[in-house]
């Protein structure tokens, strides 16, 4: 398993990531690039800016879904990487979910795939969509909110300090009350962690924040200490 979880960044907040990002694809194989968190009317400006994020990585081309049920009769094999963009996270995995591509991915995973997920689509690889309640509305009225989880028990929000200085306090607050029950990782839009199997790597300034039992801690201070403790 290999999975990037941007915290919703693009074009120079994004450099690092893509780099790490091009040295373990294939690039014979193109990426499949999934832009279902958005409205269907966005999908060809959402190609437009896939292009243009991964100009630098090298590939033959890019495959865009335009529904959940094209994945359905995919092989995911075929891809060099999965590429997941961000939008309303309930209607990402509402999508993914309904569709029956959710058990796709989630074996693609388990059989050393690559994803890139950006926003929405680093957040449905948490525990579940509780954290990005204060961010996205469940316009769909999706029931299980359950993610892949693959962080053991951790839940994902993206943006986090990018906003205003109100926006931050607001979702502070809010996830140090949720994370008296659950565990919260949250990312701003600058840092990606590459989940490699049982490592980590950091990627992107700045810090990250991690939110367990009513309490904040900075996390990314001295990265290369922490990627070697998370090992395990």
């Amino acid at each position: 398993m290999k999975v990037f979880l941007c915290g919703g960044g693009s074009g120079i907040q994004t450099n690092e990531a893509l780099k790490r990002l091009n040295e373990v694809i294939d690039h014979s194989k193109p990426c499949l690039y999934i832009p279902l968190a958005m409205k269907a009317n966005m999908y060809d400006n959402c190609y437009k800016w896939i292009k243009d994020e991964l100009k630098d990585v090298h590939i033959p081309f890019i495959e865009m879904v335009r529904t959940a049920d094209e994945l359905t009769t995919m092989n995911l094999k075929s891809f060099s990487f999965i590429f997941i963009g961000g939008g309303n996270t309930f209607k990402l995995l509402n999508d993914l979910k309904i569709s029956g591509s959710y058990g796709k991915i989630k074996k693609y995973l388990d059989n050393d795939g690559i994803i890139f997920g950006g926003s929405a689509g680093a957040i449905i690889f948490g525990a579940d969509l509780e954290a990005c309640q204060i961010d996205d509305i469940n316009e769909v009225n999706l029931k299980e909110i359950d993610g892949f989880d693959i962080l053991n028990g951790i839940s994902i929000l993206c943006h986090y300090t990018n906003g205003t200085v109100e926006k931050t306090e607001k979702s502070r607050q809010y996830l140090l009350e949720i994370s008296k029950h659950r565990k919260v990782m949250a990312l701003p839009e600058e840092i990606t962690l590459f989940i490699n199997g049982s490592d980590m790597e950091i990627f992107g300034d700045g810090l990250y924040y991690f939110f367990e039992d009513g309490v904040i801690t900075k996390r990314g201070e001295n990265k290369d200490e922490y990627q070697r403790s998370y090992n395990g």
